[in-house]
């Protein structure tokens, strides 16, 4: 009887290479859904039937993916798509991210992260896909930078025009810029203490 289960056992695991074997020659495009913890992989045909699907850690993605023929690869441009594609390509990959907009249009039916992978599948294939350059990490840092910045400035504005509400409810008016106010805040706040 033990005998039964392990050859049993012996005969799923081959069975399993060999399924493998056949999709890994019949894959056309693959279409990863990111997610912040869970990544959705859908592999079509080259008639556009579904191979395979399959949900992912981060790591077990990776090692998947490093398993697998290389493959043209499709991702939405967005969180940790370049730090996932730039990993993809070093395994061999061909390695494309579209904009969410242009996907949104391949999605069949009622939104799940399965399916969006399968549009993004479908829409990678495509030759008239438009597609976002990959970034690099310094490239990515210097984003950054330009975010928080513009972040900071709009924040100090909304501070400023806030301050100019304020001081306008007790009659004191004063130009815009940052520059006249921190001129005449030390004027202000002497009117404000003596009041």
């Amino acid at each position: 009887m033990v005998r039964l289960l392990i050859n049993y056992w012996e005969w799923v695991v081959l069975w399993q290479v060999y399924l493998r074997r056949i999709i890994d020659m019949q894959i056309r495009s693959v279409g990863i859904d990111l997610g912040k913890t869970t990544f959705h992989l859908v592999a079509l045909s080259a008639a556009g039937r579904v191979l395979l699907r399959k949900k992912f850690t981060q790591k077990q993605l990776i090692t998947f993916t490093a398993n697998m023929q290389i493959s043209l690869i499709g991702m939405e441009a967005c969180a940790g798509a370049h730090f996932l594609s730039r990993i993809l390509r070093e395994q061999g990959h061909d390695v494309k991210l579209i904009p969410a907009q242009f996907v949104k249009p391949f999605v069949k039916s009622n939104k799940n992260d399965f399916l969006d992978a399968e549009a993004i599948a479908e829409a990678v294939d495509r030759q008239n896909m438009r597609f976002v350059p990959i970034k690099t990490d310094d490239q990515l840092d210097l984003q950054a930078i330009h975010r928080v910045r513009d972040r900071l400035i709009s924040r100090r504005t909304a501070v400023i025009n806030q301050l100019r509400a304020f001081l306008l409810e007790r009659g004191m008016v004063f130009a815009k810029s940052p520059a006249k106010l921190r001129k005449e805040i030390p004027e202000v706040l002497g009117t404000l203490t003596r009041t």
